[in-house]
């Protein structure tokens, strides 16, 4: 690590304080400065991969948008949001990494930005171009909306680098907001902003917390009222049962609005309005990977309904920002069940294509055209650069950076807490200022165990807060090889002692297998946070695109099914499912697990085919009620493999059941 980058990281932990004490807030943790918290194992290799790929070279690879020319660095190009979703995901990650080389793509993007302020506090790109290009966006440059994004992109700057230009810049802007929204409200230029407001709103309140200025709360309250009411509409329950009612990633980001506003007004109805909220979208809208059918509109829960790859990334980041906010560990599971199913299985593995749309029952991947809301030329499932639409081309990135940076939270008794798993190393203050580590090692989710070795110059009491998750029955800790209660309070439990360097904390958490309910009385098989899909031989082609290349790309990827997929599960109680669903544990190691062949753990059981369920459409055919009448399925047994969703591409999440 260069000297200036040591230094960068530094200055990260000594605003880490500032970060943790805004005193007007309810908030049940506290976000550590980007940089703290490191990646290592499959994590780190996930970040490699993104750097190496479109996350580190989308410049490159998409220069139509992403060059020079783009608006949000002074040219005559993509004035939206394009530009800035890319930065709010390159940022996180060239920074985690610590690599100069991403930091230099960034820093451009964060001084065009700073500079381009106005007098009266408004920012960004301020022309107006035709659109005369496909696939650029030059219209609407004042619209709130990008702001939006480019006011997170900046406060992810500030954590990192402690820039005292930020805040300069954002309190000069949202003076401009206070006094220009009330004449041109959220939706005026168009509707995103409405129902984004959470992501302003939540800049709004950070500030807040850092500077104190008494005008930050007005505001707030001014982007609530004109953001739209998801803590009614959560709690009257009409719209998450209706299909069409809601853009699935206005959605995705929207969600998290009654968890920022509560920080400042802590009525319960706001937590009551998440809580039923979430259950009416799995209740109507949910499938096994951890997201809903909504493609582009709410969709309902048939499982060839598609789920967009923004709406993973940005539903990851709601989670998180409720999680810290709530402490309700049930967001950390939901978090999990997406970050270890839906997003690996939706990313090439060199991280250079994406598909636009996922399908929890995914049979056939071509370009063809199905059922969902919004079609793009049949391209939606395909892997590709450009496939399907290209916001999920630039908005991709944020995923993995972002959940590495919200591992690991202070607390407000002066500890630290793992709330979620993967391996990795954090460094924090606890204490009221003493610097420590934890070193995290595991190859969680896949496996059981998980070793925290803490290290710091000098003994040091502080609480240690482990979450328990909520699938996890007769969790266990060691501290140096003897056992220690562990009996959770709300999903968490908190472990106050002295810590001494060399310390080492065993948590193991078993995992069974469990079975749960969806469309049409199917089922999914799931181990701990993992989903697993059957495992379908595949037959691979990339297609030369002579069609429409400027809007879909050059290339992109089909993969058709070589081998059987209408398998239906044998109706097994739940006492018997240990011994009818065998796990086997390879002896594979590879730094990155998500593919076929890669994956660690593979479920072997007995199926049976179902000869009337076929393709429909290139998908699979209308899902079977469990069936009892023998004529309708084999009589013939066949042993299938279960792999994990996130290692699959085609694949059968959810399963008639033969009674």
């Amino acid at each position: 690590m260069s000297k200036r980058l040591a230094i960068l990281f530094l200055c990260g932990l000594l605003i880490q304080g500032t970060l943790a004490q805004n005193k007007n807030s309810t908030q049940a943790y506290h976000e550590l400065p980007i940089g703290a918290i490191q990646s290592k194992g499959w994590l780190l290799e996930m970040l490699r991969r993104q750097k190496n790929g479109a996350t580190g070279n989308l410049d490159k690879l998409y220069p139509l948008v992403m060059d020079k020319s783009n608006g949000w660095l002074g040219g005559d190009g993509d004035q939206w949001e394009r530009g800035p979703y890319w930065i709010d995901g390159l940022l996180p990650l060239a920074y985690i990494l610590k690599d100069e080389t991403l930091i230099a793509k960034v820093k451009p993007w964060i001084e065009w930005t700073l500079n381009s302020q106005q007098p009266d506090g408004n920012f960004g790109p301020s022309k107006d171009y035709p659109n005369d290009r496909p696939g650029v966006q030059r219209d609407n440059s004042r619209d709130w909306w990008p702001k939006m994004v480019m006011l997170k992109v900046l406060k992810q700057y500030y954590t990192a680098t402690g820039d005292k230009r930020v805040i300069t810049f954002l309190t000069n802007y949202f003076k401009y907001q206070l006094k220009t929204l009330p004449a041109t409200p959220l939706n005026h230029w168009t509707f995103w902003a409405r129902y984004r407001g959470g992501d302003n709103l939540q800049v709004v309140y950070w500030l807040h917390g850092i500077t104190g200025d008494k005008f930050l709360p007005d505001l707030g309250e001014l982007i609530h009222k004109q953001t739209f009411d998801y803590t009614q509409a959560f709690l009257d329950g009409h719209m998450l049962a209706t299909a069409g009612s809601i853009h699935g990633v206005n959605l995705a980001q929207g969600i998290k609005e009654p968890a920022v506003y509560y920080q400042y007004h802590p009525d319960k109805k706001y937590l009551d309005a998440l809580k039923k909220g979430f259950e009416d979208l799995r209740k109507f809208n949910g499938m096994a990977h951890g997201l809903y059918g909504a493609d582009e509109a709410l969709h309902g829960n048939n499982p060839t309904q598609g789920s967009e790859l923004c709406s993973a990334v940005e539903m990851m980041f709601s989670l998180e920002s409720i999680l810290a906010v709530t402490g309700n560990t049930i967001y950390a599971d939901q978090l999990e069940k997406i970050a270890f199913n839906a997003l690996p299985a939706q990313v090439s593995d060199d991280w250079t294509a994406r598909q636009y749309y996922q399908q929890a029952n995914q049979v056939m991947i071509t370009r063809h055209i199905r059922n969902f809301n919004t079609d793009h030329s049949g391209t939606d499932i395909c892997y590709g650069l450009l496939t399907g639409y290209a916001c999920c081309t630039a908005n991709m990135h944020q995923g993995w950076p972002k959940f590495t940076q919200n591992l690991w939270y202070t607390t407000p008794d002066k500890g630290v807490a793992a709330l979620v798993y993967s391996p990795c190393e954090v460094k924090a203050t606890v204490a009221g200022g003493t610097a420590v580590t934890f070193k995290e090692e595991t190859n969680y989710p896949f496996d059981e165990m998980i070793r925290f070795t803490f290290n710091a110059t000098q003994s040091v009491s502080f609480p240690l807060h482990l979450r328990i998750p909520a699938w996890c029955a007769g969790a266990g800790i060691k501290i140096n090889g003897k056992v220690t209660p562990a009996s959770p309070e709300n999903g968490i439990v908190s472990i106050s002692r002295n810590w001494k360097p060399g310390d080492v904390i065993e948590l193991h958490l078993p995992m069974h297998i469990v079975k749960n309910t969806w469309q049409e009385n199917s089922v999914s098989i799931e181990r701990g946070p993992l989903v697993y899909a059957l495992k379908i031989d595949e037959e691979k082609r990339t297609i030369n695109n002579s069609k429409d290349p400027v809007i879909y790309g050059n290339t992109y990827e089909e993969i058709r099914p070589a081998g059987p997929w209408n398998y239906g599960l044998l109706n097994i109680p739940d006492k018997n499912l240990e011994a009818k669903f065998i796990v086997n544990k390879t002896n594979n190691r590879s730094d990155f697990p998500w593919t076929t062949e890669n994956a660690p753990v593979k479920i072997q059981t007995q199926a049976r085919r179902i000869p009337s369920w076929q393709l429909y459409n290139e998908m699979a055919g209308p899902l079977p009620f469990s069936i009892s009448d023998p004529t309708e399925f084999s009589s013939n047994d066949e042993e299938i493999t279960l792999i994990p969703y996130g290692c699959s591409r085609l694949r059968i999440s959810q399963f008639p059941v033969i009674q």
